[in-house]
């Protein structure tokens, strides 16, 4: 498989991986500059040459998909049987200098309810690269009007996220349509919707995180009522409530807004560890 296939087959698989190029060729080596592969955590696509230059590539991009790197990094290797290897002698007589990009598998993050708050949070998160999708069962708060559309006016003018709408009657419905890993925002207009939402979210497996917009009475009714339609404590821990960074404390929309725009760049960042 070309490595341009593979890598994009990874992305739908939602499976992070490193693309490492053979960026600069001094003397000789077994492949020419230009060269790619692409490394997943048990997957190899393509090749840079094997031997010692391989399997200390795929090592080093291995370890960057532990951590879970961010940013591509520089490995260089002198194919000398003078070179001190851990993988065998490459004796060509070149160096090679290769690149490590890291691509990271986008995220995806749902809000359920775009009221005030869930419209400043889709203002800031659109300016991320992210599948972003925006839930309401009211359809005038999804209008473009409101809310703009990506390449025109609006809020969501400007966006680089790919973001979808979605009008659904029944909220919880669209939970079968998000894509392992996925960010949970609850916060509708209606505590009942509210509730609805956090109990399929705890009964859809693969969700990523659930964070539900409210106070502490209100987490205290809904535990009593998520305990009698079933759920267990082990369940409810799943739930992060109240929704951002205790630092910021305000409670305008576009404060709270940004308080749960930097938890989920938080929460990008450990998934994208795969060790």
């Amino acid at each position: 498989m070309d490595w341009l296939d593979a890598l994009q087959q990874l992305r739908i698989r939602r499976v992070p991986a490193v693309v490492v190029t053979l960026a600069m060729v001094r003397g000789h080596a077994p492949r020419n500059g230009g060269a790619k592969m692409v490394v997943a955590a048990a997957e190899v696509h393509g090749t840079i040459g094997g031997g010692n230059l391989e399997a200390t590539a795929i090592e080093q991009a291995r370890r960057m998909l532990e951590r879970g790197a961010a940013e591509p990094e520089l490995l260089t290797l002198n194919l000398s049987d003078k070179a001190v290897t851990e993988y065998g002698v490459q004796c060509c007589g070149g160096e090679v200098t290769m690149l490590l990009e890291p691509m990271r598998v986008v995220p995806t993050v749902a809000v359920f309810g775009i009221g005030h708050v869930g419209l400043e949070l889709a203002r800031v998160l659109a300016r991320h690269e992210l599948d972003l999708r925006l839930v309401d069962s009211r359809p005038e708060m999804l209008a473009a009007s409101r809310i703009g559309e990506p390449g025109r006016s609006g809020p969501l003018g400007d966006a680089v996220a790919r973001v979808s709408v979605v009008t659904a009657p029944v909220p919880e419905a669209a939970l079968a349509d998000l894509p392992e890993g996925a960010h949970v925002l609850v916060m509708t207009h209606d505590h009942a919707e509210d509730l609805a939402v956090v109990d399929q979210a705890l009964r859809t497996g693969g969700i990523g995180s659930i964070g539900l917009i409210g106070s502490a009475s209100k987490w205290t009714r809904f535990t009593k009522k998520l305990r009698e339609l079933g759920h267990d404590d082990a369940a409810l821990a799943r739930v992060a409530t109240p929704i951002g960074i205790p630092e910021v404390t305000g409670k305008q929309p576009a404060a709270i807004a940004v308080s749960v725009a930097a938890r989920l760049l938080q929460l990008f960042d450990e998934a994208a560890r795969v060790g």
